[in-house]
């Protein structure tokens, strides 16, 4: 039997352990405004989650903006300060490696405030009432 860790079952605790530690930096980045990026003046960023690869050389961080319609331009953004960002948690971080960070526009929000409007629909609050007394 192998080592090797099976991918096909999630990520690893030192996958988990990284990525937290990364979304912590990010968080205190943003949070002082350090990035000089008219896009991003004034925007309430949150660093919903950092996925890292197996090799902890890449890190995917999904990220929201409050109250902001287009998130791609947040993670645009942030993309062009990938650099910037990179540096300050290779300071931060004690890790043989810094990992490159890519951001991507976290639609997880959105999907979850559509899924509660339904649930609050009459109609569906209806249909969910009828189902109950069935069972």
């Amino acid at each position: 039997m192998s080592n090797r860790f099976d991918s096909s079952l999630g990520p690893s605790q030192r996958q988990l352990r990284a990525g937290e530690n990364i979304r912590h930096v990010l968080v205190d980045i943003l949070r002082r405004g350090d990035i000089r990026d008219p896009a991003l003046a004034g925007k309430s960023i949150t660093v919903g989650e950092v996925r890292m690869s197996p090799d902890l050389k890449h890190a995917t961080v999904f990220v929201a903006a409050l109250g902001i319609e287009d998130a791609d331009e947040i993670a645009a953004a942030l993309n062009r300060a990938a650099r910037f960002l990179r540096g300050e948690c290779g300071r931060v971080l004690a890790t043989k490696f810094t990992p490159d960070l890519r951001f991507i526009a976290d639609t997880s929000y959105d999907a979850a405030s559509k899924m509660n409007e339904l649930f609050n629909d009459p109609k569906v609050r209806a249909d969910l009432a009828k189902s109950g007394d069935e069972a």
